[in-house]
Formats: structure tokens, C-alpha cells, sequence
């Protein structure tokens, strides 16, 4: 073989090797059966906040420009309202770039719940959301039970029921 030819091929195997190890790495999304990622993102008064410990959560990554998010919200505010005295939590996780816009809307839909921004997806991201809305239901024990992609009616039956059960489970020692 040609000596320029092997030399040439060499460089190339060097150079995609240097490339491919400053390559950030693959993200894992997160799944039914994972521990749900830690997250701190800052709420709409700017105050840093996680997922809440030994609750049952609705983890939600929405935008307000979607139109499937906008049209599951209305159900996640009654959700909400009926089982948050019984150790259940939403935190919806806005991918917004426009903070004043999810100020609006969260006004407006009157959701008085934990709304965060991810104003650059990081978050998002590292979850492996690459749709919206997603939803991840974590248990009291920080476990992955459900992931859900698109919108859903969450005062189903299915969904309530579900969510019912897992509030009654035990915390683990």
C-alpha cells in the first residue's frame, strides 16, 4: 500500500478520534424505572427550586406556544386542586424563552402550582424531552412510574385511579 495512502488514513483515524472525545456525551433520557434526575431550575419569583421529596409528582414539560400543553393545562389545575392535600405535586417545567409570556398564561389558566423555567432546555433536555407536552410521574420514593408523551385528560379515570394508588403506597425505609 502506498505510504501516502496509510499516512493519510492515519491522520484520519486520529483526527475522528480527537473529534468523537471532545463530543459531549449522549444524553440518557430518563425512563419508566429510572430515578427521576435532580432538578433546580428557578420558579417564576426567581427562586431556585428541585422536586419536592416523599410527594407523589407530576413532573410536566410544557411551552405555552404549544397547543396540545395549553389544552392539557385546565385538567392538570383540577388534578391539582383535588389531590394536593393527599402528598401530590405538579411541577410544570416551562420551555419558554419569553418568561413574561408563562407569567400570562399562568395567570391566566389560574395554575397554582410549582411552574419552573427552563428558559434554555437544559433541563429538558436532560431528561431527553424532545416533544411537548411530556410527562413523568414519579413516585414518594423518587422513581420513574410513568413516562407519558402529549397531552392528556388527567381527570380520566385511568389516570386518577393510577395516581390515587401510588399515594397510598409507603415511602421505603
Amino acid at each position: 500500500m502506498n505510504k501516502r495512502l496509510i499516512a493519510a488514513l492515519a491522520l484520519m483515524v486520529v483526527v475522528a478520534v480527537a473529534i468523537s472525545a471532545l463530543m459531549p456525551e449522549a444524553v440518557k433520557p430518563v425512563r419508566a424505572g429510572d430515578l427521576a434526575k435532580p432538578i433546580s431550575l428557578p420558579d417564576l419569583q426567581d427562586k431556585l427550586q428541585g422536586l419536592p421529596k416523599g410527594k407523589v409528582v407530576l413532573l410536566n414539560f410544557w411551552a405555552t406556544w404549544c397547543p396540545p400543553c395549553r389544552k392539557e393545562v385546565p385538567s392538570m389545575v383540577k388534578l391539582y386542586n383535588q389531590l394536593k392535600d393527599k402528598g401530590f405535586e405538579i411541577v410544570a417545567v416551562s420551555v419558554d424563552r419569553n418568561r413574561d409570556d408563562v407569567v400570562r398564561f399562568v395567570k391566566e389558566q389560574h395554575m397554582n402550582f410549582t411552574v419552573l423555567h427552563d428558559v434554555n432546555s437544559s433541563t429538558a433536555q436532560g431528561y431527553g424531552v424532545f416533544r411537548y407536552p411530556e410527562t413523568f410521574i414519579i413516585d414518594r420514593n423518587g422513581k420513574v412510574r410513568q413516562h407519558l408523551n402529549g397531552a392528556v385528560e388527567w381527570m380520566e379515570p385511568e389516570f386518577m385511579d393510577y395516581i390515587e394508588k401510588l399515594l397510598a403506597e409507603p415511602i421505603a425505609k
